[in-house]
Formats: C-alpha cells, structure tokens, sequence
C-alpha cells in the first residue's frame, strides 16, 4: 500500500521564469592565442565517430597529425593549421544525416549497453549509415519520436534547455487528473532539489481508472515525466513522445526510421531559435 501523499497545493512552490538568453561570454580579441582542442573531439567534431570511439582510434594508431602517428586522445589540435589523417586519409567533414526513428519500448538510448541488453541501434541494423549519435534520450520504457544525426552543433541546438523546441508526450497513467491536478502540473513540484514541471497538460481520452494526457516539456531532464507524475500518486503506464517542436511522430512504424526531409530541418532549427513553438500539428 502506497504511503499517502502530501495535498497537491504542498508540492507546488513558484515557478521560475524560463530564461531564453545566455549570459554573455567575452569576445576573442584579435591578441588571443590559436584555438586548440583535443584529437578526440576534433574527430568527433567532424561527424566520423563518437568521441569515445575516436579515442578508439587514436590509441589503436590509426591517427596521425602532420605525418606523425599521435596516440594521445587529448594531442591538442590547432584550428585551422595541423593536417590530421585517419589511415591515411585527410580529415574531412563527413556528410551530415539527420534522421528520425520511432523508438520502440524495451530498448536502450546507447551505442553499447554494459549489461548487455538491446540498444536502440538494432533499429539501424543492415541500413549501411554513417556513425549517428541519439539527439537526446528515452529511457527504456519509453517510446516514440527520438532524433540520429552526425552533426553536434545542430544536436546541441536541440538539446539545449534554455532554447531547444519543446517535446509533446502522449502518457497513460493509472488514475483520473482532475481540473486542479493538472494545474499543479504545470505550475511544478520541487523533487530533491530539482524542480520539475509541464508547459501544458490536457486530457486526451480517459476510462473508468486511467486516463491518456498529453504533456508538453520545455526541457527534459532525466525521468522528468515519471518523477512529475509519481508526486501526485499517478503511475506511468504508457509514455510516448510524439512530438519535437512541430515535427510529430505521424504514422512512421515503430522500429522504422527515416531521414529528415529539408522541411524537416528548417522547422526544427526555427523552433530551436526562439527557444519555443506553436503546438504540433495533429499527427497522420
């Protein structure tokens, strides 16, 4: 038996303003010494591999810098003037994919899972793709929309908290939200320490003893919904994201992917530059 719960009005406490700025960062002056980063990043930079990967790579001998093979993942690289090959070949920025899957439950968001279990790349089995890292998560248990792509500044844009499009989630719980419960959600909870609440959340359909909503995440942090959703005593039956910003899920199948469409990419860097978006539109 579930120990009771505070009233919903206990949880709450002010909701912070959502910020769409970054404090300013001081400009490089013409003085400043050349940029330099690590060879690990700057492979992964470049869209051929993980950063783990490259380190991969690059202790195993395959990376050279200037004729010379270097096996310090952290070799610093400068911008602009080091030639860097990989067996043998010049590093060139590989052609960017961008692609959409719908994650089936079950499956884990990692390139390789220590404890053995299925990740979300046997999805990608036999499709002969470039190395694709996920544009954000879902856990295990969730399914839906999840973004691939090779590009990491255009993954950061989309990911980031204070400017990222909003994610839509279709979620059945094992109760009935009234009026003043979905009020709460949006208004947010603090969970050790960490506050956590809904831009908006509507009842979709419901039955005798659960009920389907429709919630809308700003940002995502980890378990977001679950945890949101367990302060008010609902349990987490079903969670499927449908939506980033107007880009929706549609009637691709689940386990089946495909790559974005060019009209897919400017409506998803429009929304990650206002930091927002008008609701999606109704999928199929």
């Amino acid at each position: 038996m579930r120990p009771p719960r505070p009233p919903a009005a206990a949880l709450i406490r002010p909701r912070p303003a959502r910020g769409r700025t970054r404090p300013d960062r001081p400009a490089a002056g013409s003085g400043d010494p050349v940029v330099r980063h690590g060879l690990a990043r700057v492979l992964s930079k470049a869209g051929l591999c993980s950063r783990t990967e490259a380190a991969r790579w690059i202790v195993a001998g395959r990376v050279s810098v200037d004729g010379r093979t270097v096996r310090d993942p952290e070799f610093p690289i400068r911008a602009g003037r080091d030639q860097v090959q990989v067996d043998g070949v010049a590093l060139g920025e590989a052609p960017r994919i961008y692609v959409a899957l719908n994650k089936p439950r079950g499956l884990v968001t990692t390139v390789q899972d220590e404890r053995g279990r299925d990740t979300v790349y046997r999805c990608f089995d036999g499709a002969q793709l470039p190395w694709l890292a996920p544009v954000g998560r879902l856990d295990k248990a969730s399914e839906g929309l999840l973004l691939f792509s090779n590009d990491p500044q255009w993954a950061a844009r989309l990911t980031d908290p204070l400017t990222g499009p909003d994610k839509t989630y279709h979620v059945q719980v094992d109760g009935l939200p009234d009026a003043a419960m979905l009020a709460a959600l949006t208004a947010g909870i603090d969970d050790e320490g960490e506050f956590l609440s809904a831009r908006r959340v509507t009842v979709l359909r419901s039955g005798e003893r659960t009920a389907w909503l429709e919630v809308v995440l700003e940002e995502g942090r980890n378990r977001h919904i679950r945890r949101l959703l367990a302060a008010f005593d609902l349990q987490v039956l079903r969670l499927v994201r449908v939506a980033i910003g107007g880009l929706v899920l549609g009637d691709l199948g689940k386990g089946q992917w495909r790559a974005l469409h060019p009209s897919d990419l400017r409506q998803l860097d429009a929304a990650a530059a206002v930091g927002g978006d008008p609701p999606p539109a109704p999928a199929g």
